[in-house]
C-alpha cells in the first residue's frame, strides 16, 4: 500500500431494517489506525442484494488497510450479510478518457459542477446491480433542482479529444418519475474552453430505475477537449436526477470497419440520418428504454398504415478507394406488429458531387414470425463512387404494420480468412472475420501429413473459446519453419456440435540462416529470440529400470518403465549484450519453452524444459560481447493451458487517464513488458 494512491472498497449487502455503510481503515506499520474512509449510509434498508462502496487516497504513512463493515441496527437479532467484498486499486471502464474521479462518485462529487438550477450531493441509493459488475454502485451524483424548470449538471475534466474521431458517451441515468424528461448530451470544445457542439440524447425511461443512456458524435475539426452534460427538462422544484458510471470512448464499430457512424447505426439518440425516400411509412425511435433492440437500448421504428412498399435510406457515408471493391450492407430487423412480406437490402452508390450513381442488385429477405433477422447484401462500387447509403425497401402487407430495425453496418468486404507470414519475427498471423456471436471457436494448425494441432489463444489452446467478438487476429508463435501449414478453423454450436468449417490458404515461415534457432516462450511471444547454434545436442533416451538378480540364474530380471523423451545439451552463442539479456529474460521463468530449428538439421521442433544453465564468455577479453551457453534441454509435452499474455484490451489511452507523465510509470512499472501486461511494482 502506498501512500497517496487511490484505494477502492465495495460490497454487495443485505439487510431488512438497518442501512449500512462501508469503509477503508488506514493503518500504518505498526498496525496503529490513522484514519477512516467511510461511505455514506445507504438510504433505505433492503433484502435485496445492492451494492455499497467507497474509494479514497491513502493517508501519509499508511502502509497497509482494512475493510469495516458498518450497521446499526435498532434492535437485537438482526441479521446483516455482506458479500463480494473487494479491497484494491480503482476498477474503471477500460478506454474511458475520463479519470476514475470522474466516472465513478466513490471518493466525491469534485468532478461535477452545476449549470442552471441545480445542486450538487452524493447519494446511495439502494439499487441492484449484478454481482460482477464492478464499475456500477455504491455512490452515486445526485442533481437536485432548485426550482422549477430545466436543470443541468456538467462534468469539469474534459478529457482531449482528436478531431474527425467518433466519441461514445454513456451513463446510467434515474429519473425521479415515470414522466421526467431525463437526457445526457456530449460536448465538444475549441483550444480555449469555448463550447463548439452539443449532442443530445434523451432517455425514454419503461420506469424510475437505472437505464444506460448513451450519445455519440463525431469530434469537429478544431475539436481540442469533450464533456458530459446531464439534466431534466421541465422538473419540479426538489426533483432529483442520479447519475452513475459516466463514460466517454472511441466509438464501438458495431461491424469491424464500417462506415456508419454509431449513431446511424444503433439508433440511441433518434432516427440519425435515416429518411423515407417514398412510400407511406414513418420513422422513429422505438420506445421506451430496452423494449426493442440488437444494440444498446434502441432501435429504428418503421410504421407502415398500408400495405404498400416503401423505401427507407440511410445518410451517405463516404468510403476510401471504393471503386471495383466490394462492399456489404447489413441490417438486422424483426416484426413487432402486422406483416412484411420482404425487405430488401441493397448500396446505393454517390460521386463526390452526390449524384447518385445507382444501387447494386441488393437481397430480398423474407421476415417469417417475430424473430431478429440479420440481413446483409453485398455490392460492387461503381466508376466514381466516393460515397455510399444504405437502402431498404420493406412492403408491408397489411395496414398498421411495424418493422424495428438495428445494427445497421456497411463496410469493404475483406476475406473472412486471412494469414500472413512474418519470417524476421518468427510467427503467422491469422485473422478471422465475421465470426458469429453466441459460438464456439476451435483453431488448428495443418500440416502436409494432414496432422492438425490447436493453435494457442489467450486463454490456451483454442478449442471451443466462446466468440465475443467478429473479428479475431491470431498471432501463431508456434507455427514450424519451412513446413507448407494451412489452419482449418470450426464454428461450434454450444453443445460442441460443428455449425460451420472455413479454412485459409497455404503459407510457408522461413529460417533463413540455417546456423540459427528459435528459442520460444508460448506463454511470452515478447521474449522471443534467435539465438546462433554452437553445438546441436548429443541426445540421451533415459529409462528407469530396476534389475534383479536371481540366485542360480545366469542373466538378471529387468523391470522397465517406458522410456522417456530426448534430454541432451543444446550450446549456442549470443552475439551482444541484449541478446544476452534477452535470453536470460527468456529463461528466467522456468516455463516450458519451443525450441525451432531449420529444416534439414536432423531435429524436429520440439517443446523443452531447461535445467540449470552455465554460461560464460568466448574469449578472454572481457569487453567481448559473446557469450556461449549450454542449455541442459528436457523433452517436455505441449503446454495445454498456458494462454498468450497480452494488454486484454488496454491501450494507451488508459494508460494517460491514470498516469500524467512518463516518469509517473517509472515508479510503478518496472519494464515495458510490466507496463504491456499491468504489473505493477509492490
Amino acid at each position: 500500500m502506498s501512500a497517496g494512491t487511490v484505494y477502492q472498497v465495495f460490497s454487495d449487502a443485505a439487510g431488512a431494517s438497518v442501512p449500512e455503510r462501508i469503509g477503508i481503515r488506514w493503518l500504518n506499520a505498526a498496525g496503529t489506525e490513522i484514519s477512516i474512509t467511510w461511505s455514506l449510509y445507504t438510504m433505505a434498508a433492503s433484502s435485496g442484494w445492492h451494492r455499497v462502496g467507497v474509494a479514497g487516497a491513502a493517508p501519509s504513512g499508511a502502509t497497509q488497510a482494512q475493510v469495516l463493515l458498518s450497521s446499526t441496527p435498532a434492535a437485537g437479532l438482526v441479521n446483516q450479510y455482506w458479500e463480494n467484498v473487494y479491497l484494491g486499486l480503482p476498477i474503471r471502464t477500460t478506454g474511458n478518457l475520463f479519470g476514475f474521479g470522474t466516472e465513478s462518485s466513490e471518493i466525491d462529487a469534485s468532478g461535477w459542477t452545476p449549470l442552471a438550477n441545480a445542486t450538487i450531493s452524493r447519494q446511495v441509493p439502494v439499487i441492484s446491480w449484478a454481482v460482477d459488475n464492478y464499475t456500477a454502485g455504491g455512490h452515486t451524483i445526485a442533481m437536485t433542482a432548485v426550482a422549477a424548470g430545466n436543470a443541468s449538471i456538467l462534468a469539469v475534466n474534459g478529457p482531449s479529444v482528436t478531431p474527425g474521431v467518433e466519441y461514445l458517451a454513456y451513463a446510467y441515468l434515474q429519473p425521479p418519475v415515470l414522466t421526467a424528461t431525463a437526457w445526457i448530451e456530449l460536448l465538444f470544445f475549441d483550444g480555449n474552453g469555448n463550447q463548439i457542439a452539443s449532442y443530445r440524447s434523451t432517455l425514454a425511461a419503461p420506469g424510475t430505475g437505472m437505464y444506460r443512456q448513451r450519445v455519440s458524435a463525431t469530434a469537429p475539426d478544431n475539436a481540442a477537449s469533450c464533456s458530459v452534460k446531464a439534466g431534466l427538462d421541465g422538473a419540479s422544484a426538489g426533483q432529483i436526477l442520479r447519475i452513475e458510471t459516466v463514460v466517454v470512448t472511441a466509438a464501438p464499430q458495431l461491424q469491424a470497419g464500417t462506415v456508419v457512424p454509431y449513431a446511424d447505426g444503433s439508433l440511441e439518440q433518434g432516427v440519425g440520418q435515416w429518411t423515407v425516400a417514398s412510400g407511406v411509412a414513418t420513422l422513429a425511435r422505438s420506445t421506451p428504454w430496452g423494449a426493442q433492440a440488437i444494440d444498446g437500448a434502441y432501435s429504428l421504428t418503421v410504421s407502415s398504415s398500408t400495405a404498400t412498399a416503401s423505401v427507407i435510406r440511410s445518410g451517405k457515408f463516404p468510403l476510401v478507394d471504393a471503386p471495383g471493391n466490394n462492399f456489404r450492407a447489413q441490417v438486422t430487423s424483426h416484426v413487432t406488429a402486422g406483416t412484411w412480406s420482404s425487405v430488401s437490402v441493397r448500396v446505393r452508390w454517390y460521386d463526390v458531387d452526390d449524384v447518385d450513381l445507382g444501387a447494386s442488385t441488393g437481397v430480398s429477405w423474407s421476415l417469417p414470425g417475430s424473430s431478429w433477422y440479420s440481413m446483409p447484401a453485398d455490392g460492387v462500387a461503381p466508376a466514381g463512387a466516393t460515397q455510399a447509403s444504405i437502402e431498404l425497401t420493406a412492403t408491408a402487407t397489411s395496414g398498421s404494420s411495424v418493422l424495428q430495425v438495428d445494427a445497421a453496418s456497411l463496410w469493404e468486404v475483406l476475406p473472412l480468412t486471412a494469414v500472413a507470414g512474418f519470417d524476421s519475427d518468427g510467427y503467422v498471423r491469422l485473422t478471422l472475420r465475421e465470426l458469429p456471436f453466441g459460438f464456439l471457436l476451435r483453431v488448428q494448425r495443418e500440416g502436409p501429413d494432414g496432422l492438425r494441432t490447436l493453435v494457442r489463444g489467450p486463454s490456451g489452446l483454442i478449442d471451443g473459446d466462446p466468440i465475443v467478438s467478429d473479428l479475431l487476429i491470431i498471432e501463431d508463435h508456434e507455427a514450424p519453419f519451412g513446413v507448407s501449414l494451412r489452419y482449418h478453423i470450426e464454428i461450434l454450436n454450444a453443445d460442441g456440435s460443428g455449425a460451420s468449417t472455413r479454412g485459409s490458404e497455404q503459407i510457408m515461415l522461413t529460417l533463413a540462416d540455417f546456423n540459427e534457432c528459435w528459442l520460444k516462450d508460448p506463454g511470452n511471444p515478447q521474449r522471443n529470440m534467435r539465438v546462433v547454434v554452437q553445438q546441436a545436442p548429443d541426445w540421451d533416451l533415459p529409462i528407469a529400470q530396476t534389475k534383479h538378480k536371481v540366485r542360480n540364474r545366469q542373466n538378471a530380471v529387468t523391470l522397465s518403465d517406458s522410456r522417456g523423451g530426448l534430454e541432451g545439451d543444446l550450446s549456442v552463442w549470443t552475439r551482444s549484450d541484449e541478446e544476452r539479456k534477452a535470453l536470460r529474460l527468456l529463461l528466467g521463468s522456468g516455463n516450458t519453452l519451443l525450441w525451432q530449428v531449420a529444416p534439414g538439421m536432423g531435429e524436429d521442433d520440439m517443446y523443452i524444459d531447461v535445467a540449470q544453465v552455465p554460461f560464460g564468455r568466448t574469449g578472454k577479453l572481457a569487453q567481448d560481447p559473446w557469450r556461449t551457453w549450454s542449455l541442459p534441454l528436457t523433452q517436455a509435452d505441449m503446454p495445454v493451458t498456458t494462454g498468450v499474455n497480452g494488454a486484454a484490451g488496454r491501450t494507451w489511452q488508459d494508460v494517460v487517464a491514470v498516469y500524467a507523465t512518463c516518469a509517473d510509470l517509472l515508479s510503478v512499472y518496472a519494464t515495458c513488458e510490466d507496463l504491456l501486461l499491468d504489473r505493477r511494482t509492490g
